[in-house]
């Protein structure tokens, strides 16, 4: 008896964090479990299947009817890696779909083999559907994309850690501090994605001033842009003023390792 409540508690608990992390893998988990249940261990491998082919064909058929559409890859633009791919995270509203091609484009021109690369945007179904860790990440309209790095001058398309998120380009001493001020009014999150990098390498890389202001400038003057998250010491280092260019509040959590884009 204590094993069948034991593996109906690690059921749902599966079920709930394949809905939090994938929107549709705690569903088509369920499924499985009914349909498949005299399967033993084989439900595993015939879940992963369906998953995949959920996930590649079929959610991005309906998604449209939501109003939302899977991002398109191409070699100006690119996951930071295929987790965001694979778990459901790549899909925006037409107009972001749009704003992103334009800007990579813009981008590439500017910087030959420059690649803008995304982190996490939206899941395919449901305005306020929420997409842990994010407040906001609910009605296709928003996305994060990574900082442009460097390695001994020379711009890169790397990252500093596996997710993307977590690895800062903290305040330097002349600059305002607004992490260590949230952290003091007690917002205890706001510094809680350096323990979501999940690996972090490429060490040698350094923040790439003018190659990030321009990508800002890029996405600031495109008219589908509505707000544009980041730190305060960067706006400031990068002396950038643009009344789209805003500050997200320490109920956040802070953007000294991506920028947040928003449109209308």
């Amino acid at each position: 008896m204590l094993v069948k409540v034991l593996k109906l508690f690690l059921h749902i608990v599966l079920i709930l964090l394949l809905t939090a992390i994938t929107q549709v893998g705690g569903l088509l988990y369920l499924c499985c479990l009914l349909i498949f249940r005299k399967k033993g261990k084989y439900k595993y491998l015939y879940f992963a299947g369906i998953y995949l082919f959920f996930t590649f064909l079929v959610v991005p058929w309906l998604a449209p009817l939501n109003g939302r559409e899977r991002i398109e890859n191409s070699d100006t633009i690119r996951p930071c890696n295929y987790f965001y791919v694979l778990a459901n995270r790549n899909y925006v509203s037409p107009q972001m779909n749009e704003t992103l091609q334009t800007v990579s484009h813009q981008l590439n021109l500017t910087y030959p083999g420059l690649e803008l690369v995304y982190l996490d945007a939206n899941f395919p179904f449901f305005d306020g559907f929420p997409l842990p860790p994010h407040l906001s990440h609910s009605d296709g309209k928003k996305i994060d994309i990574n900082f442009i790095y460097q390695k001994e001058g020379t711009l890169s398309n790397k990252k500093p850690s596996l997710s993307g998120y977590g690895v800062y380009e903290a305040p330097k001493s002349n600059e305002w501090d607004q992490p260590s001020h949230c952290e003091e009014k007690g917002h205890w999150q706001y510094s809680f994605p350096q323990f979501l990098t999940f690996g972090t390498w490429n060490e040698e890389l350094q923040f790439a001033d003018a190659a990030t202001k321009d990508l800002l400038n890029t996405m600031l003057r495109h008219p589908n842009t509505q707000k544009v998250f980041i730190e305060p010491h960067l706006k400031q280092r990068l002396r950038l003023e643009h009344k789209r260019l805003r500050y997200h509040g320490c109920q956040a959590v802070r953007h000294d390792d991506h920028i947040h884009l928003q449109v209308h």
